[in-house]
């Protein structure tokens, strides 16, 4: 049974802002969490608006389905289940991404170095492998490439060689706190303010979930889904989620020439897809009151009449 973990939801008045601007219209959460932008998203919407969210976690389900509002439904999956809607048939779909307060605070989900627990980390635990059944078999290349790539972590190699050396020796790593010493006894010098196993349980979270690629596969799909004048808005927590909603955005919203061919036999440009391009972050209050947003990163932008 989950515990009463506080879940304070980042950027709350920005996204519902940027969001909704037809009172009418149909709303996409992809993360719904505890549910804290979807009332706000109801609660600015008429009779005929309604919301559709989306969560891999069973607990987050369990939370919406208290949600007695005929408006409001709710799908147990990953957001990439949106591309299953018709096209041109919503008016906003928001990304709040990463992983939330009550998945990082509850032990038993594995998620955090903080606490000890099993070495999980799955968004849909009912689903796929942990991330102590893929340590348990992969090759030590394969695991420095996920920490290298997903956690930017110069040390990869070291740390996942010490990962399969202690599978050698028949002590495969299972929980939290097995992993967070290994990280600490491998990792030779330190960010100050960072915990050493920081980078290598981003890493393995992120890689374990495909979340990289279900955002890309997800941000591709919203140029579909989205009527003329709707709102993408996603909001990401590091750099590497950042990078890829900033690149689609910008490559969205500009003509681009292929610049390969003569002019003669030159293409019309690709055309805009995306308008009014916009950056936020979230206030000096917010940071002060609530820590964790203080890497949030807010992007948004309204869809053209141009088709997908």
């Amino acid at each position: 049974m989950e515990a009463n973990w506080k879940h304070t939801t980042v950027m709350l008045g920005e996204a519902v802002e940027a969001l909704v601007h037809d009172p009418a219209g149909c709303y996409v959460d992809g993360t719904f969490g505890r549910g804290g932008h979807t009332r706000a998203i109801l609660q600015q919407l008429n009779e005929q608006g309604r919301v559709i969210a989306f969560d891999k976690d069973p607990e987050a389900v369990a939370h919406a389905n208290a949600i007695d509002d005929s408006r409001f439904s709710i799908r147990h999956d990953s957001f990439t289940g949106m591309e299953e809607l018709p096209a041109h048939s919503v008016d906003g779909v928001l990304l709040d991404l990463g992983v939330s307060s009550p998945q990082i605070d509850n032990p038993a989900r594995g998620f955090s170095f903080r606490f000890e627990g099993p070495l999980d980390m799955r968004m849909d635990p009912t689903r796929g492998e942990s991330v102590a059944e893929w340590l348990a078999h992969a090759e030590t290349d394969q695991i420095a490439e996920v920490i290298r790539d997903y956690g930017e972590e110069r040390f990869a190699q070291q740390i996942a060689k010490a990962i399969v050396a202690r599978r050698q020796e028949r002590r495969p790593v299972a929980s939290t706190a097995e992993l967070a010493q290994l990280v600490a006894g491998t990792v030779k010098t330190r960010e100050p303010g960072q915990d050493p196993a920081t980078r290598t349980f981003q890493a393995l979270r992120i890689f374990i979930n495909a979340e990289l690629e279900e955002l890309q596969q997800t941000l591709k799909a919203s140029l579909r889904l989205l009527k003329p004048g709707g709102r993408l808005v996603v909001i990401s927590f590091h750099s590497l989620e950042d990078r890829i909603v900033k690149q689609f955005m910008v490559q969205h919203s500009r003509e681009v020439f292929d610049r390969r061919m003569p002019a003669a036999f030159a293409r019309a440009p690709a055309p805009m897809r995306l308008t009014d391009v916009t950056r936020l972050r979230p206030t000096s209050e917010e940071v002060r009151d609530n820590p964790r947003s203080r890497s949030a990163v807010l992007r948004y932008a309204t869809r053209t009449e141009v088709p997908a």
